[in-house]
């Protein structure tokens, strides 16, 4: 498979199912989310449905949910500006025009003097040529902005992030990295259901076609009694015994519909980390029951889980090296050396991407949305969230360190790839 197609696929998906976790919880809690991007940049393509726009942007290292209320409103209109208003059916303003008024000739034109469109939803000033009468005008819960032609919604309170009880905010943030972790389940049940999940019996698998265990007239299904005089209990001691006789005579009693005999291998010997191992062609066994599979498929996400989070504990505490970091162009080479093994192959390694971020998300770093957790918990201990202005310092900063993070990581992987 082509490594860019195989990228895109990989990325486009684990970003895609991540941000869905926070389109659905938001929308649930009643939030207006304006856009759902998968990448960064410019709009590559993009389409409306309902109150959101989603994108597709150049930039593949992300995705966001734009959600009302987690930043400022871009767009303020205050006291002396000149606005116009068109009405619904309902005589309700339902558009009220920034500029270029005069393409909209049925537009009320008036000067704002009072302005509310957080809790009243009420706009009222003086129409032009009557500047001695102040009109109000309820403003409609569905009313947009029209800023250079462009439609932009406008978000009562009670559809913005701040409005919403700290647990649904916790929801909306939560679900993302959760996302990850059910998309990474629901690709190993599959790969179980096709390929069948590995069990640690003392019993062989699918035999490679030249391997010296086919050569000696072993055979899928034989259970290995003992090697070289030695009981095998698991696959695991199967695998270390032959590790530690390559090229070397081993007598392997086995198990066949009942009968035991007795079969001669010799393994191959191949290098591992500098060093001869032995290796005699089969694969560990696999089941694909159901309740093996859903059940294999959990140990494995939070298996993997714990395997990550403690290499992350070892970088940070210096017993790893940054270079063991992969970022984006790091994660497309691996991507294309696995794509070369097969399709199945690529869904495992998507599987363990899908866990990774996950785990990265859910890290206490402000801009991450662990961080965000974080502030919204110390915002339930303390009945009050934290003051804006202060989070904001704090996210710029988790953002500068992401980003210089993200550069290091990069150019690691340009040296070692490239140069």
């Amino acid at each position: 498979m082509n490594t860019v197609i195989a990228f895109i696929i990989i990325f486009g998906t684990l970003v895609f199912f991540h941000e869905l976790g926070h389109l659905i919880m938001a929308q649930r809690a009643g939030i207006l989310c304006r856009e759902f991007a998968i990448g960064f940049g410019p709009k590559i393509f993009s389409f409306k449905r309902k109150e959101t726009v989603y994108t597709i942007r150049l930039l593949p290292i992300g995705g966001f949910v734009k959600m009302a209320g987690e930043d400022p409103e871009v767009i303020e209109i205050k006291p002396g500006h000149t606005v116009g208003l068109l009405f619904n059916e309902q005589n309700e303003v339902e558009k009220i025009i920034l500029n270029d008024k005069e393409k909209y000739p049925d537009a009320l034109v008036i000067e704002v003097e009072q302005i509310d469109l957080d809790h009243a939803m009420r706009i009222s000033g003086y129409e032009a040529g009557n500047e001695d009468i102040l009109t109000g005008y309820n403003v409609s819960q569905t009313s947009f902005y029209i800023a250079d032609g462009e439609e932009i919604q406008i978000a009562p309170y009670n559809r913005q992030f701040g409005s919403k009880t700290v647990w649904q905010r916790i929801k909306a943030i939560a679900a993302g990295p959760i996302m990850n972790f059910i998309l990474a389940y629901v690709i190993l049940v599959a790969l179980g259901f096709i390929q069948g999940v590995t069990v640690d019996d003392p019993v062989l698998g699918k035999l490679t076609k030249d391997g010296r265990a086919a050569q000696a007239g072993l055979m899928q299904g034989d259970e290995i009694v003992s090697i070289n005089g030695d009981k095998m209990n698991s696959w695991t001691d199967v695998v270390q015994t032959v590790q530690k006789n390559p090229e070397k005579k081993m007598n392997v009693v086995i198990d066949r519909d009942g009968k035991e005999s007795t079969v001669q291998v010799v393994p191959e010997a191949v290098k591992a980390d500098g060093k001869n191992i032995g290796r005699f062609g089969s694969y560990p066994p696999t089941e694909n029951g159901f309740l093996k599979v859903i059940s294999s498929s959990g140990t494995t996400v939070i298996s993997t889980a714990g395997l990550i989070l403690t290499n992350l504990q070892k970088i940070v505490t210096g017993q790893f090296s940054l270079d063991m970091l992969a970022g984006p162009v790091g994660i497309y080479d691996m991507t294309g050396e696995v794509a070369k093994q097969g399709v199945l192959t690529l869904m495992q390694f998507a599987a363990f991407l899908s866990i990774n971020l996950g785990i990265v998300n859910l890290l206490p770093i402000p801009a991450l949305d662990g961080g965000r957790l974080l502030f919204l918990f110390v915002e339930a201990i303390r009945g009050k969230p934290i003051n804006r202005e202060k989070e904001a310092l704090v996210v710029f900063i988790g953002v500068a360190f992401l980003m210089l993070l993200m550069l290091v990581v990069t150019w690691n992987d340009i040296q070692r790839l490239f140069l």
